[in-house]
């Protein structure tokens, strides 16, 4: 009697089944994680009544009340989310939309350049090792308090993770590649759009998808030390004031906010990237 062969994913070779069932529990028993977390939290908040832990009905609320109790012809938001939320969002879209930019096309230059490669790696190297925070008094001193300093450091912080792995998908394109694309005589840009970029398509948004996280952060950090407007300075505003609910409403919207972010870039990877993920498929 012939035994089950093991395929590639490692299942038995029956049907999968088994596994499938088993990742269904353990996803269900994730979902079921969140609200028994949550009510424990406001369990304990309530018998222990700290005034720096409120209980998550309460941040809710005024999560709700600060930007979500507007009209429902303005999507339900307040005049202070117009104010401060919409705002933060613009300078993290345009902070990071440069930054990729950037980061894509000096990585990709100096990813197919061994000469540029050798003379601005050290300078690469030195320059993300200093941590973004440390450099917001210069951004102040360079572009005064508002949006071009805050650009500055969202664009600072983010480029470093793209740069990088651009730089490393263009230089390990295989060689194969580059020599199909000389014989059949593609052009210098051609060669880019249709042999180098696709190539390096999957390290490229590995970083992009690290530099989703750390726009959000630096928005944050930036409009904490110089904006008049936006959610870190609310939340800067509710540490000045004492109101401790106001502050954890901030850090839930920013959670919420990064869960968003990541979802939807996961989504437009899984599109962009279909032809890649089909490939490895059929790959023996």
């Amino acid at each position: 009697m012939s035994t089950p062969r093991p395929d590639r994913s490692g299942r038995d070779g029956r049907d999968g089944r088994d596994g499938r069932g088993a990742g269904g529990v353990r996803r269900l028993a994730w979902y079921w994680l969140l609200p028994v977390a949550a009510v424990a939290w406001e369990l304990a908040t309530r018998s222990a009544g700290a005034a720096y832990f409120p209980p998550p009905s309460r941040i809710l609320s005024r999560l709700r009340e600060m930007w979500f109790a507007g009209p429902p012809s303005r999507a339900f938001l307040t005049d202070e989310a117009v104010a401060d939320l919409l705002p933060s969002l613009a300078r993290l879209a345009a902070g990071w939309a440069m930054a990729c930019a950037a980061g894509v096309l000096a990585g990709v230059a100096l990813g197919r350049s061994r000469r540029l490669s050798a003379l601005a790696e050290p300078l690469l190297h030195l320059g993300r090792s200093v941590p973004p925070s440390t450099l917001l008094p210069v951004f102040l001193v360079l572009f005064r308090i508002g949006t071009p300093m805050e650009l500055a450091a969202i664009v600072y912080g983010v480029i470093w993770p793209v740069l990088i792995n651009a730089m490393d998908g263009a230089r390990h394109v295989d060689a194969r590649w580059i020599e199909t694309a000389a014989v059949y005589r593609l052009t210098a840009r051609q060669r880019l759009t249709r042999v180098i970029l696709p190539a390096a398509a999957p390290k490229i948004f590995a970083g992009l998808r690290l530099s989703v996280s750390l726009a959000l952060i630096m928005m944050v950090i930036s409009e904490l030390v110089g904006s008049s407007e936006g959610i870190g300075h609310r939340m800067l505003e509710a540490q000045s004031q004492f109101d401790i609910p106001a502050m954890w409403a901030g850090i839930v919207l920013l959670g919420l906010l990064g869960i968003v972010l990541n979802a939807a870039f996961l989504g437009v990877e899984r599109l962009v990237l279909s032809w890649h993920r089909t490939a490895h498929a059929a790959s023996p």
